[in-house]
This record gives structure tokens, sequence and C-alpha cells, in this order.
């Protein structure tokens, strides 16, 4: 749901968690290393690597940002990378060398259409600078091969059945464009939110129609405390009506509020059911009259109290929809011994998934507290942790540019000792000052761009545009 935002401090890119085994974790799809098939015939391997490696193995490819799964082992290194390359930051456990390739990868980890840059039921391909809107992240109930949808990232629209300019072919339009326009921002001012689709301050999390359909059991939580009213997935030609207000049941104007979180000792006071509230209300002089030898011989047993939770339900409304949920949509589900076999599975519905996230640089930009034992100034610093503390201050965009222009020095310099190296000849300090005056070039040319102000002095931008869209 949230964009993507530049960090104050860069996290560490210098272990791989393949080792750590499987984690909810940030991932990455490398479309250079493995390329989406041209046709639904052609092999293909989906793969996905995580934070260290999508900077330290694969910053000069083409990413995608999947955000966090769970249960996922990174790939990078595994037969799962159709290029082959290898894992620059892990070691090889037979030989000790630095780079692992070919290795068998996990075995549990499921992937959908987003490692192939396609998302939503529409399966279009996610580009930053032309997604206009929103998009929303499923809680994931399920994987594409349990009839879930794997954690995929929806379209408003989308989870409502409609096409993806419905906004151009609904008979509503002028009623449609006066109800988004009082709500719309400049951003998505061109793609408006369907009639009927809750604001994003109204629900926490979603569960997509694919994840409900193929976990049943949840249906009955629509519209209860903690859940929205079910939002259903119409035909994609399907005509935007505004909503009407349902008319309420007699005996139920006001619903039955389960918001107290029960505890076991309260699951014996849990309030009555809708059914039993209006047929209590149809016989009132019934109910005060107290019970009679004969009446309670010969008549209807009394009403059995509800002992949990999946008591007061409502029955499972019909059709395809989608669930949207509350941040304490946890506190009102069922775990008695009938309904807690349904939620085993699905541990991010008992409690809120905590994420692994790589470690933040011991130095920081300023030199002056490293979070060690003592403190230095970049004076007496060692280059190591100079650098450290100059990446630990740059966004992530940035950070892959440095790793680069690194990589490529590190190539040149290869190359200028490889002769000496085989030769045996000493370097002496006029060679190295030689050869880097030569990677300079033009020395002249160098002053004068020495002497321009830069960007941080001038007030300019880099150019750089902000993800948005998630």
């Amino acid at each position: 749901m949230l964009p993507i935002t530049k960090t104050d401090e860069l996290q560490k890119f210098d272990k791989c968690t393949h080792e750590l085994g499987s984690l909810r974790q940030s991932v990455f799809a490398c479309i250079t290393c493995c390329p989406p098939p041209a046709s639904a015939a052609q092999l293909y391997s989906a793969a996905g690597v995580c934070y260290s490696c999508s900077i330290s193995c694969h910053g000069e490819h083409t990413l995608v940002e999947l955000f966090n799964r769970r249960d996922f082992v990174c790939d990078c290194g595994t037969t799962r990378i159709q290029s082959g390359a290898p894992c620059a930051i892990r070691s090889d456990p037979s030989t000790g060398a630095r780079g692992v390739s070919a290795q068998e990868p996990a075995a549990g980890n499921h992937y959908n259409h987003n490692y192939q840059n396609r998302f939503c039921a529409c399966g279009e391909e996610y580009d930053a600078h032309t997604e206009k809107g929103t998009m929303f992240q499923c809680l994931g109930l399920g994987t594409v091969e349990t009839g879930g949808c794997g954690e995929d990232w929806y379209h408003p629209e989308c989870l409502m059945g409609l096409s993806r300019d419905w906004y151009n072919h609904s008979e509503t339009k002028e009623e449609v464009e006066k109800q988004t326009s009082e709500q719309a921002t400049e951003e998505d001012s061109n793609h408006p939110v369907p009639p009927g689709f809750p604001g994003e301050d109204d629900f926490e999390s979603l569960i997509c129609y694919k994840c409900v359909q193929s976990n049943p059991w949840i249906k009955q939580y629509a519209s209860t405390p903690g859940f929205l009213k079910p939002v259903f997935h119409s035909t994609p030609n399907s005509e935007v009506k505004p909503q009407t207000a349902s008319v309420p049941a007699p005996g139920l104007s006001e619903p039955v509020s389960l918001k107290r979180k029960a505890s076991d000792s309260d699951l014996d006071e849990a309030p009555a059911s809708p059914s039993k509230r209006v047929k209590d209300e149809e016989k009132p002089d019934a109910e005060a009259a107290p019970p009679t030898a004969s009446s309670e011989g010969h008549g209807a047993p009394a009403p059995i109290p509800l002992s949990h939770k999946h008591d007061a339900l409502p029955p499972s409304p019909e059709g395809t929809f989608s669930l949207f949920l509350k941040a304490d949509f946890r506190e009102h589900l069922c775990h008695c011994p009938k309904c807690y076999p349904n939620l085993i599975p699905h541990p991010q519905l008992i409690e809120e998934e905590e994420a692994y996230e790589p470690s933040i640089s011991d130095s920081n930009a300023s030199g002056v507290n490293d979070g060690r034992s003592g403190t230095h100034s970049h004076g007496t610093a060692s280059l190591l942790d100079r650098g450290e503390a100059a990446l630990s201050a740059m966004d992530r965009v940035k950070a892959i540019e440095g790793v680069m222009v690194y990589n490529h020095l590190r190539d040149k310099v290869k190359e200028f000792l490889k002769p000496y190296a085989e030769s045996g000849k000493a370097v002496s300090a006029d060679d190295i000052k030689a050869y880097f005056e030569k990677l300079r070039g033009d020395e002249n040319a160098i002053k004068e761009a020495g002497s321009k102000p830069t960007d941080a002095e001038s007030g300019g931008s880099d150019n750089r545009r902000e993800q948005s869209g998630y």
C-alpha cells in the first residue's frame, strides 16, 4: 500500500540471507538474469533475490521490487538463476572460495507472475513512471498452487471485476467524476477509484477474492467486527452502480458488538446471536413470564448460550468477493477447537508478522559514533570505515551507482596490474600516478568541471523519480 521512500541510513548489503533459511523478507526479481518467457511454451524458472544480493550481485541489472514475501529463501547462486551468475557475497562450502553458483534451490519457495514483473488479476507489467493510482497487496492465504494469489498486488477496479479503464465506459461517468473529484489527489486524478471500494484509511489489510474462494470458511466474517462489508467481484462488463444501503432485518437495527477482545473465560458470556434476538423480541411477554412447572416439562427447550465466537457469525454471503480487514481483525477470529485448524496454515491471521531487515551499517555519515567501543574522526578512521560511513548516508539508488563505479574501477586496475604480475616487475609510484592521470583524462576538462557548483550547492535535482503506485 505504501510507496517506496528513501531511507536516511543504508542497510548493510554484505550478507546473503540464504544461510538464514526461510524468512519473511524483502524480495527482488532480476529480469536480467531471469527474463520472462516470450510464450507459455517456453521453459521458465522464476527466481527472487534478497536485499543484499540485489545490490552486491545484481546492482547493474534490471530489478523488480516485490516487497515482503513470507517463507522465502534467497535464490541467488542457485540453479534458478538462468544466467548462471554467482552469488558474490557467499562462500562455496566445499572450497571456501568467494562466489557460489549452481547450488540446489530451496524447495519451499513459491512464485507467482510478480516475478515476471506482472501484477494483479489483469496481469499488467508494472512501470513506476506510468502507473497511476494505488495498488494493494493481498495478505495471501494461499499460493498459486492452492488456488490463492501468492501475495499478489491488485488495482482496486480489478478486485471488483472491472476493466482498467472502467471510468471511460461507465454510463454514470459524470456522477463518478463528481464523486471522485472531491477526494482525488493530483497523482490519481486521472485514475479514480470505483464507487464502493473502501477508503485507504478504512482498512489495514486485504484478502483478495482468490484467497477467499480457496478458504471459504472466512466468508462468514464479512461485515462482522474487524471486517468491512464484502467487495464483490463482478463480470468485466458489469455496469458500475452506486451502492444502496441495505435494509436491516427487524430487530437488527444495532449490530452485535464483539469489539472487546474475548479471553477464554469470556466465551461463555458471548452476546446473543441475531436470530435469537429477533425471536426474543417477537415474544416479549413470554420472556417476561417466569417459567412454570408445566412449561418446563412440556415447553420448548431453553436457548443454549453461545460458547464460541463462530456461533454469532451470520451466514456466508453468496458470490465472489474480497475481504478488507481492520487493524484489530485478529481479535475477532474464533479460536475454538473447530475453527483453530483453519488458522494454523495461516500464521499471519493469528499474529502480526515480523519481516527480516538487514542491520544498519555500524558507521554513520558523521563518523562521530560508529556503535563500537570507541569513536574516531574521518582523519583516524580506516579507508573501509570511511567508505561504510559514506555509504550509510546514501539512498539505495546512489549506493548501487557507487558499487557499479567501484566494480568498474576494480576491473580497470586489475588490467593495469596484470602485466606487472605476469612479468614480476615491481610497480613504481610513478607508474601508478601516470596510470590514474590517464584514467582521469584531460586535466583541463577536469579542472573546469571541478570549478562548477554541485547539485547540492546550486539546489539542483538528480532528475530521479520516486517509485509510486504501491
